[in-house]
């Protein structure tokens, strides 16, 4: 049964001050937000759903084929107010719209409702509430936090549709006070757009997680953020002093003056932590002691580029291919993959790209596959990432062609995900050398000398066969978030056991070290690019293991280099020695945290 962590307060008393209230959610945009509230009333609108006659059909696809043409003319006046907003955020809100659209313009989405309407006969509202529906089930059964956050964008086009066959308005916050803390039951990435950073302060919702389009829109508005707030409706008035505290994930409602006084100064310390972090970006990353270390950054998409370069990043660590397969019904051909992948290391201006060949299951790929692949009773342990790439070849082949061609433009090496045995690796390098033959025979022009090959430490059977993978690939990556979780059994997605998840778990401290010293007696490079890499609190204990290359969001590098700046690596060194002697996680958490204090 779900616990509600943020129960509801008795009202105050007529004539006293309302009394403080704390709620907790997820922080998924850091900083610290004061400000007058102003609650959005969505209220939910029942969606009709009734039989049409046969006569009717035609008329009522047309219907829906004009609501679908008048919401494409919605998110272009959409675009064209975006286009007012900071680069970077345009560029954030562009590509979310750029998806909607092509979701109403001959999409699986359309084709589906325009089906029901002709076979089911059924209005277009009903037609489309059914499609949503079926099509976020069958997202929610792809295991992978990237794909199925994409439920909300589907969820996002169905509803503005239902809205437009109903003639009902959207929410505009062009009327909102400046300095307001936005409240809603939820905020759609397109509502979130509308946001102006300069006018409204920050924003909480009862609905939302961390991986969907609302939490990447407002990091990258900049904008405060606390998502899935329990009880944040309830109790809660437009101009009520509200506090969003985006780091913590905490949300202050009627806040005493002790409180204010601590956030307001929290956020002076803010501003001045951001003004000194900017100073650390063109200074080298090396430790107290003069040891060097690479920090790269995770990107998943062609724009952020711009943010890893602005971070200072060494090169990419982890490039995340499957934007080019997103929101189509159409496999990317082997142009338009190179070009996108050539595009990314021209950009990264001969700093070293490394391409993570496709990472998602054939479930996630049925349509544009011709659906061929069964269902996967459990996707996390199915046919997905290199089982898939293995098994159509050419889907593999058209990659590393791209991957091979884009390497003739800067440094690129090659990562293979979901790694488990050595004869994987070498299928893989085989199709690799007989694709550059061929790409040499038609004259086409290729990195030279070939890429370098790498495997992903995120499966325990890598990790305790990684002396054997070592013989065989030029590098280790250790995503240590699929790694922690398939070593515990535990899905961080799931509320009901997410608390249970904890990369500082011996089991799994020991896999890394494990594979750490695999690399370094193969004399291979081994980086770690899981959600740990950026996360200072864990530099000591990575680098005290050996590892001396780090991977992370670009938001997260000058944090890590400051704390790697400040770090003592012999003294590291033999903290982590003695971390590793422990046999509980708690154990081992404080004997982390006490070394991080010291420093």
């Amino acid at each position: 049964m779900k616990t509600d962590h943020n129960p509801p307060r008795p009202p105050a008393p007529p004539g006293s001050p309302a009394p403080e209230r704390m709620l907790r959610g997820l922080g998924v945009s850091a900083g610290i937000a004061v400000g007058p509230a102003y609650v959005v009333e969505t209220g939910n609108f029942q969606v009709p759903e009734y039989a049409i006659a046969e006569d009717q059909v035609e008329a009522e696809r047309v219907r829906f084929v004009n609501a679908a043409a008048k919401a494409c003319r919605q998110i272009h006046k959409l675009k064209d107010k975006a286009s007012l907003l900071p680069e970077s955020a345009a560029e954030d809100v562009g590509f979310l719209l750029d998806a909607h659209l092509a979701m109403l313009s001959g999409s699986r989405l359309t084709r589906g409702v325009e089906r029901r309407i002709v076979t089911d006969r059924i209005n277009a509202e009903g037609a489309v509430q059914a499609e949503i529906t079926a099509l976020a089930h069958s997202f929610a059964e792809m295991n992978d936090t990237y794909i199925a956050a994409r439920i909300g964008d589907v969820r996002e086009v169905g509803s503005r549709l239902i809205r437009v066959l109903m003639q009902r308005k959207f929410q505009a916050f062009s009327q909102v006070p400046d300095g307001s803390i936005i409240i809603a039951e939820e905020l759609t990435p397109a509502d979130t757009a509308l946001l102006e950073p300069g006018r409204i302060g920050g924003f909480a919702t009862t609905l939302g997680g961390a991986e969907g389009h609302t939490a990447i829109m407002a990091r990258s508005l900049g904008l405060p953020a606390v998502l899935g707030v329990a009880g944040l409706i309830p109790g809660v008035k437009t101009g009520d002093r509200v506090v969003v505290d985006g780091i913590t994930g905490r949300v202050f409602i009627n806040p005493t003056a002790a409180t204010l006084t601590g956030f307001q100064s929290r956020q002076q310390d803010l501003a001045r932590e951001r003004e000194s972090l900017k100073r650390l970006r063109d200074l080298p990353t090396v430790t107290r002691d003069g040891t060097s270390i690479v920090l790269n950054a995770n990107i998943e998409l062609p724009r952020d580029v711009e943010g890893a370069m602005a971070a200072g990043a060494a090169g990419v660590g982890l490039l995340r291919t499957e934007f080019l397969y997103m929101n189509r019904d159409d496999l990317p051909d082997e142009e338009e993959q190179y070009e996108s992948l050539k595009n990314i290391v021209e950009g990264m201006q001969g700093r070293t790209v490394t391409a993570r060949t496709l990472d998602v299951g054939g479930e996630k790929l049925a349509t544009s596959l011709g659906g061929h692949f069964a269902e996967c009773a459990n996707p996390a342990l199915g046919l997905r990432a290199i089982r898939l790439s293995l098994r159509e070849p050419k889907l593999l082949e058209t990659q590393l062609a791209a991957m091979l061609r884009a390497g003739a433009h800067g440094p690129l090496r090659i990562l293979l995900p979901m790694i488990c045995t050595v004869s994987e690796v070498r299928k893989v390098r085989e199709i690799l050398t007989r694709v550059a033959h061929k790409l040499k025979r038609r004259g086409v022009r290729i990195a030279d000398p070939l890429p370098p090959l790498g495997v992903m430490i995120e499966v325990p059977g890598a990790a305790l066969s990684a002396d054997a993978l070592a013989t065989a690939c030029d590098f280790f990556a250790i995503g240590t978030n699929d790694l922690t979780q398939y070593t515990l059994a535990i899905d961080r997605g799931d509320e009901q056991v997410a608390h249970l998840y904890d990369p500082l778990h011996p089991a799994v401290l020991r896999l890394i070290q494990f594979s750490t010293e695999a690399a370094l007696r193969a004399r291979i490079p081994v980086s770690v690019c899981g959600e740990i890499a950026g996360d200072p609190r864990y530099a000591a204990l990575l680098l005290g293991f050996g590892i001396r290359e780090l991977s992370m969001s670009p938001a997260s590098l000058l944090m890590v280099k400051r704390r790697i700046r400040n770090l003592d690596l012999v003294e590291a060194t033999r903290r982590a020695r003695v971390i590793m002697e422990q046999s509980d996680g708690g154990r081992i958490a404080i004997l982390l945290d006490d070394f991080n204090a010291l420093a």
